[in-house]
C-alpha cells in the first residue's frame, strides 16, 4: 500500500475567481520549486510535497507541522460540469475542495449549488474568500504572512475586511453551517475553515495550502491508501474528439495502474463498453491542458493518482462520470467487472416505474447523482432518472405523472438540450419542463413552482366552499317582505355568494342567497364593504328575521374544518367571523368543528 496524493478540486460561483485562483496556484508552485515540482497530466496538475513546502516556508517551520502526505492534484477543469462529473461510486473522486466566494459579493446561485453538492456528497471543504486585495485601501507586504498582513492594516480598512468576514460566517450561519476565519477555529469537525486569499496577488496561498495539507493528513490518511501495482480505476472527466486519434477520453485513475493494451471496461448508457487502451496521452512539459493547441506525448504506463487521456477503439458512446475499470483480459472477468459496473450505474439510473414523482433528466452520471441526491435530501420523490435529451417518451410520463398528481408532473433537467419540438409540445399542453445548467437553479424554480401550485389549488378548493360572511339588515330598505324576501343590506366582513346558506345569530337555518343586485346590475359575489338588494326565499322580514339583524353565512361543518387549513389565505376579520360562527354552533354541539 502507498499514500496518494490529495485530490483537491476548485468550485464556485462564476467570476468568482476558480481559474485565476487554480492558476496562481501553480505559478507559485513553479516559481517556489525547480522543474518537476509541478507537472500536468490530463485534467490535474501534480504539486508535489517539495513544492508545497517551500510555498510555505517559514509559515510550516512556525506550525510546528510535519508534513507527510505526499502532495496535491488539483484538478484544471473548475467548470461545473466538470464538478459534477467528479464522481465514483459511494460519493465523489475528490478528497477535499476549495469553495472559492468573492469576499466583496458572498454567496452566488452557483456558490450555493456547489455546498449543496459537496454536502450531498459529504466532501469536506476550506472556503478561499478571495479578491481580499478589492476590499478599500486594502494594502499588504509581500514579506508578510497573511495575519500579520492584516494585523498591520489601519483599523479603518481592517473594519472594512472584518464586516465582509462577519457577512460572509452570517451567509453560511443561514444555510446551518458554522464558518470561521482559519485562525479562529477551534474545532475543524464543527467548524469550516476561511482563509482570505487574492487570485491576483497571491497572497494567502500559503495559508490556504497550509489548511488543505493539515486537513487531509489529520482526516483523509486512511481515503489516500491505495494499491499502486493493482488494477486501475477511474473515472471519466471528459470524453473529446482529438484530431488524428478519434474519440478519447480524459480520465483520473485513482487507483492501481495502467498500461497500453491493458483491458479496460467502461459504464456506458445501455451497457458496459469492453475495450483495449490504444495509447495513454500525457501534455507535453507545461502546456495548459485544456489547450486545443497542446502537443500530447505518449506514455507507456500511469499511476494513480494522476490524470491521463486514453485513446481506445469503440469508446464513442462513453459518457462523462462513467466508472472505467482495468481487467485482466479473462473471459470471467470481464464479465464479472461489467455486472459490477452495470449495477453501480443502475445504482443512479431510475427506469420509468409506476412511482409517483419527478422526472430526471442530466447530461452525464455525475449530473443526475448530484440531482438524485438533493432532491432525496429535500424528500422530493422521483419517479424516473436518465441520461440525454428530453424525448416524446419522457414528456408522455410527465403528462401521465400530471394526472395522477400535479406536483410531480415535471420534468428537472440538468445541463440538457431539450428538441424544438418538445419544447412547442409542453407550451402547447401546459407541460412544466425546468431545464438550467445549475443545479440549485433547477431545485430553485421547481420549489417555486410548487409553492405557486399549492397556492393555486389552496384558493381552487376555497372558491368551493362556503366562506365566512357577516352582514346587517338595513333599516328602512325592505323593497319586499316574502316570495321572495327582498332587503337593503350591508355586507360588514367576508364575501357573500349566490346559493350561499344562512343562519343567525342563534346558529337557526334560514334559507340560501337567491339573488344580489347592485343598483341594476345583478351580481353573484358581494364584497366587503357592499350595499346591495339581496332576494331569500323561505322566510318573511318581520318574522323570521328583522330589519337590523345580522346574518351569517352558515358553514357546513366539513367545510368549515378546511377553512381552518386554508385560513392562511382568509383575512384576519374573517378568521374572526369564523370563530364567532363556531361559537355559535358550539352552544348546541361542543365538539362542532372539532378535529
Amino acid at each position: 500500500m502507498a499514500t496518494r496524493k490529495v485530490l483537491v478540486t476548485v468550485v464556485g460561483h462564476v467570476d468568482h475567481g476558480k481559474t485565476s485562483l487554480l492558476d496562481k496556484v501553480r505559478h507559485s508552485a513553479v516559481a517556489a520549486a525547480e522543474a518537476g515540482a509541478i507537472t500536468q497530466a490530463i485534467g490535474v496538475s501534480i504539486i508535489s510535497l517539495d513544492a508545497i513546502k517551500k510555498i510555505c516556508g517559514k509559515l510550516l517551520d512556525l506550525s510546528g507541522k510535519k508534513l507527510t502526505v505526499p502532495g496535491l492534484l488539483t484538478i484544471d477543469t473548475p467548470g461545473h460540469a466538470a464538478f459534477v462529473s467528479l464522481r465514483k461510486r459511494g460519493g465523489s473522486l475528490a478528497d477535499i475542495a476549495i469553495l472559492v466566494v468573492d469576499i466583496n459579493e458572498g454567496f452566488r446561485p452557483q456558490t450555493l449549488e456547489s455546498i449543496e453538492i459537496l454536502r450531498a456528497h459529504k466532501v469536506p471543504f476550506v472556503i478561499a474568500a478571495n479578491k481580499v486585495d478589492l476590499v478599500p485601501n486594502w494594502k499588504w507586504n509581500k514579506q508578510d504572512f497573511l495575519l500579520d498582513a492584516i494585523n498591520n492594516l489601519d483599523y479603518s480598512i481592517q473594519g472594512e475586511f472584518e464586516k465582509r468576514m462577519y457577512n460572509l460566517v452570517g451567509q453560511f450561519q443561514e444555510i446551518t453551517l458554522q464558518a470561521e476565519r482559519f485562525d479562529r477555529v477551534q474545532d475543524y469537525t464543527k467548524q469550516l475553515a476561511i482563509v482570505p486569499v487574492s487570485a491576483f496577488t497571491g497572497q494567502g496561498i500559503p495559508e490556504l495550502l497550509m489548511v488543505l495539507m493539515g486537513l487531509a493528513q489529520k482526516y483523509l490518511e486512511a481515503r489516500l491508501q491505495i494499491e499502486v501495482k493493482g488494477k486501475a480505476k477511474g473515472t471519466i472527466l471528459e470524453v473529446t474528439e482529438e484530431k488524428g486519434l478519434g474519440t478519447t477520453m480524459n480520465t483520473i485513475i485513482y487507483d492501481g495502474h495502467l498500461s497500453v493494451n491493458d483491458t479496460i471496461v467502461i459504464g456506458g448508457l445501455d451497457q458496459p463498453i469492453v475495450t483495449k487502451v490504444r495509447a495513454l496521452l500525457e501534455p507535453a512539459e507545461l502546456a495548459e491542458m485544456r489547450d486545443k493547441k497542446s502537443a500530447f506525448r505518449n506514455v507507456k504506463e500511469v499511476f494513480a493518482a494522476t490524470g491521463v487521456k486514453i485513446s481506445a477503439p469503440g469508446i464513442e458512446k462513453a459518457i462523462a462520470g462513467m466508472p472505467l475499470r482495468a481487467v485482466e483480459n479473462k473471459p470471467e472477468e470481464i464479465d464479472r467487472l461489467k455486472e459490477e459496473i452495470q449495477r453501480e450505474i443502475g445504482e443512479v439510473l431510475i427506469q420509468e416505474s409506476d412511482a409517483v414523482g419527478v422526472v430526471l433528466k442530466a447530461d452525464t452520471i455525475g449530473g443526475l447523482e448530484a440531482l438524485k441526491v438533493i432532491l432525496s435530501e429535500k424528500q422530493i420523490p422521483i419517479s424516473s432518472a436518465s441520461l440525454g435529451t428530453v424525448t416524446k417518451r419522457d414528456i408522455s410520463q410527465v403528462e401521465s405523472l400530471r394526472d395522477k398528481d400535479e406536483f410531480y408532473g415535471v420534468l428537472l433537467g440538468f445541463n440538457i438540450t431539450v428538441p424544438a419540438e418538445v419544447i412547442e409540445y409542453c407550451t402547447a399542453k401546459n407541460i412544466k419542463l425546468i431545464v438550467h445548467n445549475v443545479i440549485y437553479q433547477v431545485i430553485e424554480e421547481y420549489e417555486r413552482y410548487t409553492t405557486e401550485l399549492k397556492k393555486t389549488i389552496e384558493l381552487r378548493e376555497l372558491s368551493s366552499l362556503v366562506r365566512p360572511c357577516k352582514f346587517l339588515l338595513l333599516k328602512g330598505y325592505v323593497f319586499r317582505q316574502n316570495n321572495p324576501a327582498i332587503v337593503g343590506v350591508e355586507i360588514e366582513i367576508g364575501r357573500l355568494r349566490s346559493g350561499d346558506p344562512l343562519m343567525d345569530r342563534q346558529g337557526r337555518r334560514l334559507t340560501t342567497v337567491k339573488s344580489m343586485k347592485e343598483g341594476p346590475d345583478t351580481i353573484t359575489i358581494a364584497e366587503q364593504g357592499k350595499q346591495l338588494a339581496l332576494a331569500m326565499d323561505n322566510v318573511t322580514i318581520g318574522r323570521q328575521v328583522q330589519e337590523g339583524d345580522y346574518l351569517y353565512t352558515d358553514i357546513p361543518e366539513e367545510h368549515f374544518k378546511k377553512l381552518k387549513v386554508l385560513k392562511k389565505h382568509l383575512t384576519k376579520i374573517e378568521v374572526a367571523v369564523l370563530k364567532e360562527v363556531a361559537e355559535i354552533k358550539r352552544k348546541e354541539n361542543a365538539v362542532w368543528g372539532v378535529g
